[in-house]
C-alpha cells in the first residue's frame, strides 16, 4: 500500500531564529534612521551661540546631525575655496563671505542674520590698571588682537582709526597701542584665551565672547558705540552641500524668532526685532 503524500505546511519558526530575524530587521531600521550630518563652518565668535542652536535645531530636526566647524572667518573661507567640505558658511564679515562667493562657492544670495560689538577684555585681577581703551597705550601694557584678515581684526583697526583721527587721542596714540601689541591671534577665541591665562594685560574680543562661563575671570570694559564697530554676519548655503534642504532649514532656524532668541541671550544683537533688540 502506497503511502499517501500530503503538500509540505510551513513549520512555525523555532522562537530563537524568530528572535534573531527581529533583531536583525530592527538594525536595519536603525541604521537607515541614522542622522544625517549637516556641516557647518562658522566664526569662532559664534561658538557659544551656535551650540546652544544646535541643542534646539536638532530636537526640531532629529534626521540631523549638526557638525560645527569653527575657526576664524578667513580661515573658513579659505578652507571652503580649497574644497573642504561645508553645506553651510556663517562668517564674522561679509568680506570672507564675498570671497567665498567670488570663488563659485556659495550658492544663492548671502543673509544676514546677527551683528556684534568689539569688547575690551581684562583679566579680573586687572594688573595693568586699565579702565578704558586710552589706558591701552600706556608703555609696557601687554594688549592682544586677533591678527590680519580676521574680522574681528579689520574692526579693531577701524575702531583705533577712529581714535586717531580724534583730537583728543591723536595719532602718537595708535602708535602707542600698535607698539603695546604682543601677540595677533588666528581668531578672537584665542585672544580671549590669551587674557583668561594672563599672558596679556587686555584684549579686543566680541562682545558675544564674554559669556556666564568666564566674567569671574575677566572684567569687559564698555566701549563708547560711536566709536565702536558694528560687525555684520552674514551666512550663506555653500556650492558644494551634500545637504542643501537641509542647509536651508538650519539658516532657516537661525533665522526665525528661536533662533534670534538664542543669538541675543549670547550677546550677539539679532537682525529680528525682538524686544527692541535688533539694531541695537
Amino acid at each position: 500500500m502506497r503511502a499517501e503524500h500530503h503538500p509540505a505546511h510551513p513549520r512555525p519558526l523555532p522562537a530563537l531564529a524568530a528572535a534573531l530575524l527581529l533583531i536583525l530587521l530592527a538594525g536595519s531600521v536603525t541604521q537607515a534612521a541614522q542622522p544625517q550630518a549637516l556641516i557647518v563652518f562658522a566664526a569662532a565668535s559664534l561658538t557659544d551661540a551656535f551650540l546652544a542652536i544646535e541643542t534646539r535645531f536638532e530636537a526640531a530636526h532629529p534626521d540631523t546631525d549638526v557638525i560645527y566647524n569653527f575657526a576664524g572667518s578667513s580661515t573658513l573661507a579659505a578652507q571652503i575655496l580649497q574644497g573642504a567640505p561645508a553645506d553651510v558658511f556663517a562668517s564674522a564679515n561679509p568680506h570672507q563671505m564675498d570671497a567665498a562667493r567670488a570663488g563659485g562657492q556659495i550658492a544663492g544670495e548671502p543673509q544676514i542674520f546677527a551683528y556684534n560689538r568689539l569688547a575690551l577684555i581684562t583679566p579680573a585681577d586687572n594688573p595693568a590698571g586699565i579702565e578704558s581703551l586710552r589706558d591701552l597705550a600706556t608703555p609696557g601694557v601687554r594688549l592682544v588682537i586677533a591678527g590680519l584678515g580676521v574680522p574681528a581684526r579689520a574692526y579693531t583697526d577701524a575702531m583705533f582709526s577712529r581714535l586717531a583721527s580724534a583730537p583728543t587721542y591723536g595719532r602718537d596714540y595708535w602708535a602707542a597701542v600698535r607698539a603695546n601689541v604682543v601677540s595677533e591671534e588666528e581668531n578672537v577665541r584665542q585672544v580671549l584665551l590669551k587674557v583668561l591665562l594672563g599672558e596679556a594685560d587686555a584684549g579686543i574680543v566680541y562682545r558675544s565672547d564674554v559669556t556666564p562661563g568666564n566674567t569671574d575671570r575677566l572684567r569687559a570694559l564698555p566701549i563708547p558705540r560711536l566709536i565702536n564697530a558694528r560687525a555684520q554676519y552674514p551666512i550663506a548655503i555653500t556650492a558644494g552641500s551634500a545637504q542643501p534642504e537641509r542647509a536651508a532649514q538650519f539658516i532657516d532656524y537661525v533665522l526665525s524668532e528661536p533662533g534670534q532668541t538664542i543669538l541675543a541671550a549670547w550677546s550677539l544683537i539679532p537682525v529680528r526685532s525682538l524686544d527692541g533688540a535688533a539694531g541695537s
